[in-house]
């Protein structure tokens, strides 16, 4: 029963990061309307700068986090504006070739500057594992929840509490109703992208004190981000959230009874049969 447990606290604490790492993807496929192939890509980016700041200066990801965040925004902004604008009202699957091109050119960049080699932070400001009931957590995992639940909230904050989330949930819900309001859209687009980005970049550095950089790991998280977004229902914050936990749930459980090295397939077998029997999800609105 103790490892049954441990097994499911840390699938919840795994499933809080997925959730933070799929909520990005969801507003701007809400907002923008557009899938970004590259989503696990900035996830990756982030996770390099958040270690290369560690290398050079010697800060803890915990404490170059806001840094990591503001970078990874601004960059999610000059994707728009330089990527993503010029292909908005071309065919869905030219939007679909930029992305794709997108994530395949961010994968190259991070081979041809951080190298191949699998990179981790060797002396993390959090280690280590703490005991609750008779369950042993890991303390980056705990940290790495924690931050993942303040993060969300503050998302879902701007989204449902502030003049911009009311902005960003009309242009989503009619855009041309809301620019005949005086909402830009254009702004909108911006300040999902930063948020969207910025999202991951809280995700990053939380997940570089326990987790391996390499160029391919956006790949791991980003097919995780897409299966909790099909789950949760594309454009649904809320959706993304519990989708989140419940992937990690299943992902751990499989790997605790089943195997490990087995234990996404039960996640992306969830994955089909949502597409097949639910494509919108659970909760699948904005």
């Amino acid at each position: 029963m103790t490892d049954l447990m441990q097994v499911l606290a840390s699938g919840v604490l795994m499933g809080l990061v997925y959730a933070l790492i799929s909520l990005g993807l969801t507003l701007i496929w809400g907002v923008v309307e557009i899938v970004n192939f590259a989503h696990g890509d900035f996830l990756m980016l982030a996770m390099y700068l958040a270690f290369t700041i560690y290398a050079a200066f010697h800060l803890d990801p915990l404490i170059s986090l806001p840094l990591v965040v503001i970078a990874l925004a601004i960059f999610g902004v000059i994707i728009h504006k330089f990527v993503i604008r010029p292909v908005l009202k071309a065919p869905m699957l030219a939007q679909i070739f930029v992305t794709f091109g997108l994530m395949i050119f961010l994968r190259g960049m991070a081979q041809f500057i951080w190298g191949p080699d699998y990179k981790a932070i060797p002396d993390p400001l959090v280690s280590g594992s703490v005991q609750i009931g008779g369950v042993y957590l890991s303390l980056p995992q705990m940290v790495a929840g924690v931050g993942s639940v303040l993060g969300a909230a503050i998302i879902a904050w701007i989204v449902y509490r502030t003049e911009l989330g009311r902005g960003l949930r009309a242009v989503a819900e009619d855009r041309e109703a809301a620019s005949l309001m005086g909402i830009s859209p254009e702004k909108m687009y911006i300040a999902t992208w930063a948020l969207g980005a910025g999202s991951l970049g809280i995700a990053g550095a939380l997940l570089v004190n326990f987790f391996y950089v390499f160029p391919e790991v956006g790949g791991v998280f980003g097919l995780l981000a897409f299966v909790t977004v099909a789950l949760g229902g594309f454009g649904s914050v809320a959706g993304a959230f519990i989708a989140g936990i419940i992937i990690g749930l299943v992902q751990m459980s499989a790997g605790f009874f089943i195997d490990p090295a087995i234990k996404d397939i039960p996640v992306y077998l969830i994955y089909l049969l949502v597409v097949v029997l639910r494509p919108q999800g659970l909760l699948g609105e904005f």
